[in-house]
C-alpha cells in the first residue's frame, strides 16, 4: 500500500481563554496563585488535654462523627474520581494547546461537516498552503519528508560523528559525490557516453546497423537495472512464501501510464513535451536537431505499440488467475524472440541456472505479443529503444543541463512551477534510495525512542483486537472462513520503526560490504550501487524470505502490508506529527497513526490480500459462498467511488478498490479500538479552542492527515495511475460509510456526508 511518499505546518499562537473555574482561585496582582495567610497548625499537645477531658459520651461520639467524615471524604473522593473519569474537563498541557492549534488553523467552520467534511477539516490547510514551488502536490506526507529530509541532510554532513559503522560512512561518502556539483559538471555527459559505446552504440551519431539485440538487453538489463520490454526480478514465490523465485512481468513505458499514449487528443500536451524532452537529451548526447527529432519520434511510436498490448492494471487484480509457473525452458516457446538462458544467467550471474529453473509469468499474454513486436521491429528502432532507456535512468546524475531538460518536461508534465531545487534535497533523497538502510541507522539513532516503538506496537494490538472483534458481526461471511479469517489476523506481524539488524554495527556493515562507494565520483557510485543491487538480488534467488528486509527504509513517510509474510510495516519517518505524538489526546493518535494501522491491517483482507492464507500462500482459503459475498458487497464500493470525479475526470473504482476496502477497514477499526481504550480508561480531556468533542476530534485528525493542494496536472496522473483514490474522497468516501460519524457530527439522514445508501465490508 501506498498511503504516499512525501512530508509540520507552522503552529499559530495559541490564545488561551480564561476559564470560570480558574477565576475561583485566590490571585494576587502578579497573576501568582496564594494560599490563605491564616494560621493552620495546631498547638504542641493543646488537642491531647481537650480530648482527656471529654465524658465517654462525648467521645463515642467524636469517633462516631471522625468515622462518618472518613466515610464522607472516601466518598466525596470516589465520586470525584469517577466524575472526572467522565467528565475529564480541559487538556491545558503544551502538546495539547499546540495541537488544538493546529487543528483549529486547518478548519474551514463556514462550512458545514454533514455537506463537506473535507472542505470543513481542510479548507483553512489549503487556504494557508498553496503549492509551494516545484511541488505538483503539497500535504502532510509532503510536509514530513521535507522535515525527515533535513534531519538527513545535517546526519550526512556531519562527518566529525565518532563511533560510525563503515556502512554509515559510505551513506556519507555517497552524500558527498552527490554533492560534488564542480565534479559533475567538468565530466559532463562524458561517463554516460562512454557507457553507450561500451554497450554498443546508438543511431545518434551516424548510421548504426548491427546484429547485436541480445547482447544489449542483457546489458541494458543487467547491468544498469533496466526494463526495455518486461521486468525480471527475484520475490517470495506466491502460492510457496518459504521460497524466492524469478519472476517476469509486463514493464513500464516511459511515460506514467499507457492512457497517455492510448488517448492522444486528451494528452496531446504531455506527448508533445515528452517528445521535446527526448530530443533535447539526444542533442545534449551529441544528436542533431533533425536526427534527434525523427529518433525519438520513432522511439515514442514503439511505446505506443507497447501501450497497446500493456494489460491495464484494473486486469490483473486477480493474481490467482495471472499467476502461472514454469521452467525456464518453456519462455523459449512463450515468447521466442528472447534467447532467455543466457539472458537470465547474465541477470543473476553468478547464481548458476539450467532450464527447469522454476520461474513465474505474471503477464502470459503480453509476453507473447511482445515477443511479436521485437520480431515485427526495425533492429535499430529496438537498439535505440533500449539504449534511451539507460539515458533517461541516468538524467539526474549527470550535469545540470540535463536536469534542466527533465525540469522542462515535469513542468508540463506535472504542472510544477519553475523552481531551483536545492542539491542537498536531491542528494538526501538518492542516498536513501540507495544506502537507506545505512543512512536509516543514523536516522534511528538521532530520532527515535524506544518509548514510542512500545507505544506504536501496543496501539497495533488494540487494532488488531477491534478488526477481530468486528469480524463477529461480519454477516456475508460463512462460519468456517470468518473462523479462519480471525487466525489470519492473529498471525499477522507487525515491524514497527526500523528492522533489527541496521541497529547491529557488524550487520549492518555486513549487508553492504561489497557496495564499493567513493566519495568524489557521483556516476560511478551509481554504477556500482546498479551492480551491488544485481548481486543482492540474485543472491536472494537461493535463500529463505527473511522479514528482516523491509521494502521501504526508515526515515520513509509511508507504510505497507506484504501479503506474502502476512505483515505490516510501520517505518520510523511516519511515526511523528501528524500522525502520532505520545503526548496528544489518544483520539488524535487513533485517528492518525491508529487508522494507518487499521488501513494496513485491511489490505490482508481486500480483494487482493484475501486470497493469500495466514501463511502468506496464495490459495482458495475461502468458502465459493463467501468469495461471491464479498464480491457483492465490494461492487458496492466500485460504485461509491466511480461516481466520484475531480477536474470532471470520474474516477475508477475498480482500480482504486483495494485501497478503498482499506481506507474504510482502517477508519472503522481506528474508531472501535478508540471506543474500547475509553471503555477501559475513561473518557479524556478535550482539546481547548475547539468546541469538539473527542470522537468528533477523532474524525477531524483523520481528515487533516489527507489536507493536500495539487495541481490539476498531477491530479489528472493520479486518477490515472495511482491505486488511492484522491485525498479528499479518501476522506469522504470513508465518513460517509460511517454511521459513527454522522451520529457524532449530527448529520441528517441523507444529508450528502449521511446517505442512506453506506457501503459496509469489514
Amino acid at each position: 500500500m501506498e498511503l504516499g511518499r512525501t512530508s509540520i505546518p507552522r503552529m499559530s499562537t495559541y490564545k488561551r481563554a480564561t476559564l470560570d473555574e480558574e477565576e475561583l482561585l485566590d490571585t494576587g496582582s502578579d497573576g501568582i496563585y496564594h494560599t490563605s495567610t491564616m494560621q493552620v497548625g495546631l498547638q504542641r499537645g493543646l488537642g491531647l488535654r481537650c480530648w482527656a477531658e471529654k465524658t465517654h459520651v462525648e467521645r463515642k461520639l467524636v469517633v462516631v462523627v471522625c468515622a462518618l467524615s472518613v466515610a464522607l471524604f472516601i466518598c466525596i473522593m470516589t465520586l470525584g474520581l469517577h466524575y472526572k473519569k467522565s467528565h475529564p474537563g480541559m487538556c491545558l498541557s503544551e502538546p495539547c494547546v499546540s495541537v488544538a492549534s493546529t487543528v483549529l488553523g486547518a478548519l474551514d467552520r463556514s462550512v458545514d461537516p454533514c455537506q463537506d467534511f473535507y472542505n470543513f477539516a481542510c479548507g483553512g490547510w489549503m487556504r494557508k498552503n498553496p503549492l509551494p514551488e516545484g511541488k505538483s502536490r503539497w500535504g502532510p506526507f509532503s510536509n514530513l519528508w521535507e522535515h525527515n529530509m533535513a534531519i538527513m541532510k545535517n546526519l550526512l554532513e556531519n562527518t566529525s560523528m565518532k563511533s560510525l559503522s563503515k556502512a554509515e560512512q559510505k551513506a556519507q561518502w555517497y552524500y558527498q559525490a552527490c554533492m560534488n556539483e564542480i565534479k559533475i559538471e567538468a565530466l559532463g555527459a562524458k561517463p554516460l557516453q562512454d557507457l553507450i559505446n561500451q554497450t554498443g552504440g546508438w543511431g545518434l551519431n551516424g548510421p548504426w546497423e548491427k546484429d547485436n539485440f541480445q547482447e544489449v538487453l542483457r546489458t541494458v538489463s543487467a547491468n544498469f537495472r533496466t526494463s526495455p520490454f518486461f521486468t525480471v526480478f527475484v520475490s517470495t514465490d506466491s502460492k510457496s512464501s518459504n521460497s524466492n523465485i524469478i519472476q517476469v512481468d509486463q514493464s513500464g513505458l516511459g511515460l506514467p501510464s499507457r492512457e497517455y499514449y492510448l488517448n492522444k487528443t486528451a494528452n496531446e500536451k504531455y506527448l508533445k513535451a515528452y517528445l521535446n524532452f527526448l530530443v533535447e537529451l539526444g542533442m545534449l548526447l551529441g544528436g542533431s536537431e533533425e536526427t534527434s527529432q525523427k529518433m525519438m519520434q520513432e522511439i515514442i511510436d514503439f511505446e505506443t505499440a507497447l501501450a497497446n498490448i500493456t494489460v491495464p492494471q484494473e486486469e490483473r487484480r486477480d493474481e490467482m488467475k495471472i499467476y502461472h509457473k514454469i521452467q525456464a525452458k518453456e519462455l523459449a516457446t512463450l515468447a521466442p524472440a528472447v534467447d532467455w538462458m543466457p539472458f537470465l544467467s547474465a541477470v543473476f550471474a553468478p547464481v548458476a541456472l539450467n532450464d527447469s529453473e522454476p520461474v513465474v509469468v505474471y503477464a502470459k499474454e503480453y509476453l507473447q505479443r511482445v515477443s511479436e513486436l521485437i520480431r515485427n521491429t526495425n533492429k535499430s528502432v529496438l537498439n535505440n529503444y533500449m539504449i534511451m532507456k539507460v539515458v533517461r535512468k541516468m538524467v539526474s546524475i549527470l550535469d545540470q543541463r540535463f536536469q534542466d531538460a527533465e525540469q522542462r518536461f515535469l513542468e508540463v508534465m506535472y504542472g510544477t512551477k519553475k523552481s531551483c531545487m536545492p542539491r542537498w534535497k536531491l542528494c538526501a533523497s538518492d542516498t536513501d534510495s540507495a544506502l537507506g538502510f545505512a543512512l536509516g541507522a543514523l536516522f534511528v539513532k538521532a530520532t527515535f525512542s524506544e518509548d514510542s516503538k512500545a507505544f506504536v506496537e501496543d496501539m497495533v494490538s488494540e487494532i488488531k483486537w477491534a478488526f477481530e472483534d468486528s469480524l463477529k458481526t461480519v454477516s456475508w461471511m460463512d462460519p468456517e472462513t470468518k473462523k479462519a479469517a480471525k487466525e489470519k489476523a492473529d498471525a499477522l506481524y507487525n515491524m514497527v520503526g526500523y528492522p533489527k539488524f541496521i541497529m547491529n554495527p557488524k550487520e549492518l556493515d555486513k549487508v553492504f560490504n561489497d557496495f564499493d562507494v567513493v566519495s568524489d565520483l557521483y556516476f560511478q557510485n551509481v554504477m556500482n550501487y546498479y551492480n551491488f543491487s544485481a548481486r543482492v538480488t540474485a543472491n536472494q534467488l537461493r535463500k529463505v524470505p527473511n522479514r528482516d528486509q523491509w521494502s521501504m527504509t526508515p526515515p520513509t513517510v509511508n507504510a505497507y502490508y506484504n501479503p506474502t509474510k502476512n505483515e505490516m510495516v510501520l517505518p520510523a519517518g511516519i511515526l511523528q506529527a501528524p500522525f502520532y505524538n505520545h503526548a496528544w489526546p489518544k483520539a488524535m493518535n487513533f485517528g492518525g497513526i491508529g487508522v494507518v494501522m487499521g488501513h494496513e491491517l485491511t489490505h490482508a483482507f481486500d480483494d487482493q490480500g484475501r486470497e493469500y492464507d495466514k501463511d502468506g500462500n496464495l490459495r482458495q482459503w475461502w468458502q465459493n459462498s463467501s468469495v461471491e459475498a464479498f464480491k457483492h458487497q465490494t461492487q458496492c464500493m466500485v460504485e461509491q467511488y466511480s461516481n466520484y470525479s475531480i477536474n470532471k475526470e470520474p474516477l475508477n473504482g475498480k482500480h482504486t478498490l483495494g485501497e478503498n476496502i482499506a481506507d474504510n477497514g482502517g477508519l472503522r477499526a481506528a474508531y472501535k479500538a478508540y471506543i474500547n481504550w475509553i471503555e477501559k480508561n475513561g473518557e479524556e480531556a478535550t482539546l481547548p479552542a475547539l468546541g469538539m468533542t473527542n470522537h468528533q476530534l477523532f474524525f477531524v485528525g483523520f481528515a487533516q492527515v489527507w489536507c493536500s493542494v495539487r495541481t490539476p496536472e498531477s491530479s489528472h496522473e493520479g486518477v490515472i495511475t495511482d491505486p488511492h483514490s484522491p485525498s479528499r474522497f479518501r476522506v469522504i468516501g470513508t465518513i460517509s460509510n460511517s454511521h459513527e460519524f454522522s451520529t457524532h457530527f449530527g448529520c441528517k439522514a441523507d444529508s450528502p456526508m449521511n446517505p442512506k445508501q453506506k457501503c459496509e465490508l469489514w
